[in-house]
């Protein structure tokens, strides 16, 4: 079990693995889902994109980004801000590449990837203990009049 708040937000990214990446293009926000790896040793979270979409433009324009996990069948969601960096990093997208990157690209020696590596600054989550108890916790609240206590929220700095 996670000791703070932000080994939770950490711990919690983890289970989910996968994010909405939202990003800035010109006036418009965009978001995207992508897999994550988490990695909380280094105080990173990355990605591996491919050269040929827009993000990397856009994040060489805005740099802060979005992140939104969320498992809605067990109502857990992180948010987190961040800075984020796109690179050729060959050794970096070895490491990262796995058997689901295939689907997108024949081998690590692809040309066209990139990693995306975001720096959290912050995190907000929500944990609750399940659709069925929250769900029963707000019909409860309805009756009552009292607002449901239905899980942890809680801010913190990553």
């Amino acid at each position: 079990m996670a000791d703070t708040d932000a080994e939770k937000a950490w711990h919690m990214m983890e289970k989910i693995g996968f994010a909405m990446l939202v990003t800035r293009d010109g006036d418009k926000l965009r978001a995207r889902p992508m897999a994550a790896v988490v990695a909380p040793d280094e105080n990173r979270i990355y990605f591996l994109t491919d050269a040929r979409r827009h993000k990397d433009e856009e994040i060489a324009a805005h740099p802060q980004v979005n992140l939104a996990f969320a498992n809605a069948s067990d109502q857990k969601y992180v948010s987190v801000s961040g800075t984020a960096v796109v690179s050729n990093d060959r050794s970096k997208i070895r490491q990262l590449f796995s058997t689901s990157a295939k689907a997108w690209w024949d081998s690590a020696d692809d040309p066209n990837i990139r990693v995306l590596n975001v720096t959290p600054e912050e995190a907000e989550y929500w944990d609750s203990p399940g659709a069925v108890v929250s769900y029963i916790k707000m019909a409860a609240a309805a009756v009552s009049g009292n607002r449901p206590a239905i899980g942890d929220n809680r801010k913190t700095a990553l």
